[in-house]
């Protein structure tokens, strides 16, 4: 098996307005999935800036503005996990004169079955809801090229506000879901789901970012 692609870049956007009481942080609540922020995969030869506003303005309906880059975090993936780096066809055996009955998207994370030469066998699951994912709604395995696999993924932090007035709560359509936005205090956050739910923590801590002090628009 040859060496996969060294690198999947990742963005995540906290964004933020400044109120009387306090900083408060956008979250999206996914119909099946829990409490997430907004985040995504840098698409290719995309920039990771213009990849944060892209992903805030399509799973918010924001234009939000850059405030600044804070940080990153190699995220670690888990045994036997390796991450799509680019698009590419699922086949049906480990040749491309087989039968290529299936997608796979840059950014998915697929569990290893075996190796054959230039070719990973993949498993991708989708689980049915969180935090309870007793079922799994769809499920695909095959054959994919080695370089449209990754062993790394790094995971780039931006923090953007929205300069004009918004809703406290609102609806917005996004990878084929409907997300309920809403505000929170980021002093008291309601349960995100995980590994985000650590990433504020993270960037607070491990990078020592201020929300606080960053200059806000009222």
């Amino acid at each position: 098996m040859s060496s996969p692609n060294p690198i999947l870049s990742k963005v995540a956007a906290f964004i933020t307005r400044a109120t009387a009481s306090g900083i408060e942080l956008l979250v999206l609540a996914h119909p099946y999935a829990g409490n997430q922020l907004p985040a995504g995969t840098v698409e290719e030869n995309e920039d990771v800036r213009d990849a944060a506003r892209r992903e805030a303005r399509e799973e918010t309906g924001l234009n939000a503005r850059l405030i600044a880059y804070i940080g990153y975090l190699d995220e670690e993936m888990p045994r036997d996990t390796l991450a799509v780096v680019k698009n590419t066809i699922v086949y049906a055996r480990p040749d491309a004169t087989s039968f290529d009955w299936a997608r796979m998207l840059r950014g998915n994370w697929v569990r290893v079955e075996r190796a054959h030469g230039d070719w990973t066998q993949i498993t991708y699951e989708e689980p049915d809801q969180y935090p309870d994912a007793t079922y799994t709604t769809y499920r695909i395995t095959g054959w994919v090229p080695n370089d449209a696999l990754a062993r790394q993924q790094r995971r780039h932090f931006f923090h953007l506000t929205a300069d004009d007035e918004t809703r406290d709560a609102w609806t917005q359509f996004a990878d084929n879901h409907a997300f309920r936005l809403f505000w929170a205090s980021i002093a008291a956050l309601p349960e995100i789901v995980p590994p985000q739910n650590r990433w504020v923590e993270y960037v607070r801590d491990e990078l020592k970012y201020a929300f606080d002090t960053a200059r806000q628009s009222w």
